[in-house]
């Protein structure tokens, strides 16, 4: 077939890169499943092998269905358009410099879009993944979070808004490609917790230095002390809030700066079921999901899979951490994009210890829309974090908008004093 990248280049669409059974998924199972139809526990074992261990588990023991639905070829649907463009027109500028930094030939900071759109190595695709997590200059997710014990009872429920921003390979925002005043830093992000009272006010502020050997700058509001406080950075492996299945190392599937984590490396490359489109739910007002499966008919939201016909399955180990939890993680990456469709983290004894998996997708559908300026708006829609060893299930959804009139948007400039500083977290703690 022909090369992955000069046919996108050339043409825009993967179609020509693959053979027909790695884009059909009625091909790949001989006809046994099409789109449109539903993958259960009754015939979960077709496609064992396209699935990863958590979503296997999911569906072969707890009752969680996929829905298949057509494999996306259009290449600019598989991400904001302003990154996609940027991909393609600042290919071969970038490196690595002597501090293992992305810089562009003059040494100087990324300047958008994917730095190795061809990546041959598992350190590039992490590379890309952790200078731009959502692709975008600036996104404001308002979110759901939901946390399910083993038995299947939602005990805990938090309403909450996820804030991050780029000062450099700005795409849309001005200036670009840097924020001058910030060029040494990566990104800002901030978590603010809305609901219920008990965890009201609740927020963490990420400062990301650009070098990636240093962590990033952990603040936090208390609202019991009505302060901003500096926390200990290097404490990411627990979870942010009671209940929660999510670390500050988990987000993106590169939640820690890019080295201090070790050892990368590809271990396999093959097809995959995952959520790339179709999961936006036009049809709820605020964008939220059904639910179904677990012993309470609710631990997972209704989910939509396509036939991804390369993956690159790679691993890392948390080397700068000598007390994470975890040994290693696995993060199964779209060949076609590099994006993250699931990770696996393992325990100190090898053992299957955390997951997460979730859906991408353009919010449009039929004559439904919600537009970035002048191209359909490309984000996540939901995600499944899930405990292997003890069986709790969190599960997020990316809503419309939260009470308090917090409400998800795009390259928003006023995100930064709205969220991503002191001033805000303690002006928001006190709402």
């Amino acid at each position: 077939m022909a090369p992955l990248w000069s046919t996108i280049a050339s043409a825009g669409d993967v179609s020509k890169a693959y053979p027909d059974e790695l884009l059909s998924i009625e091909m790949y199972t001989k006809g046994k499943i099409k789109v449109g139809d539903y993958i259960t526990a009754d015939n979960v074992n077709l496609v064992k092998d396209l699935l990863d261990p958590a979503k296997y588990k999911h569906v072969a023991e707890m009752g969680r269905k996929l829905k298949m639905v057509a494999t996306t070829t259009d290449w600019m649907k598989m991400g904001p358009w302003e990154y996609q463009e940027a991909t393609l027109s600042n290919q071969g500028l970038a490196k690595f410099d002597s501090s293992g930094n992305v810089v562009t030939p003059d040494g100087k900071p990324w300047i958008g879009g994917h730095p190795f759109p061809q990546s041959e190595t598992a350190l590039q695709l992490f590379a890309g993944l952790t200078l731009s997590w959502g692709r975008h200059d600036a996104n404001l997710f308002a979110m759901k979070e939901y946390d399910l014990n083993p038995e299947g009872d939602i005990d805990y429920q938090y309403d909450l808004v996820w804030a991050e921003l780029s000062p450099v390979g700005r795409l849309v925002l001005e200036p670009k490609p840097y924020w001058p005043e910030h060029i040494d830093k990566l990104r800002f992000n901030t978590v603010v917790y809305t609901a219920p009272e008990s965890q009201r006010g609740a927020s963490y502020l990420n400062v990301w230095h650009y070098d990636q050997n240093k962590l990033p700058d952990l603040y936090g509001y208390v609202p019991h002390f009505r302060r901003v406080r500096q926390f200990p950075t290097n404490q990411r492996f627990e979870p942010l809030v009671p209940g929660s299945a999510l670390y500050l190392s988990d987000a993106w599937a590169a939640g820690d700066p890019l080295h201090t984590w070790g050892n990368y490396k590809i271990v396999g490359r093959q097809p995959m079921l995952a959520g790339v489109s179709g999961g936006w739910n036009s049809s709820d007002d605020n964008w939220e999901h059904g639910v179904h499966g677990g012993p309470k008919g609710d631990s997972f939201f209704d989910s939509v899979v396509e036939m991804v016909p390369e993956v690159i399955v790679c691993e890392a180990e948390p080397t700068g951490f000598p007390r994470a939890p975890i040994s290693k993680k696995r993060v199964w990456f779209d060949a076609r994009n590099q994006m993250p469709l699931a990770m696996v983290t393992y325990d100190r004894a090898g053992l299957p210890f955390r997951s997460f998996d979730g859906c991408y997708c353009q919010f449009e559908d039929g004559d439904k829309k919600v537009s970035n300026g002048a191209h359909p708006y490309w984000s996540w829609a939901y995600f499944h974090a899930y405990e292997f060893q003890s069986g709790r299930m969190t599960r997020v959804e990316h809503v419309k908008e939260l009470r308090g009139g917090h409400k998800s948007s795009v390259n928003d400039a006023s995100i930064f004093q709205r969220y991503l500083t002191h001033a805000a977290l303690s002006r928001l703690g006190r709402v």
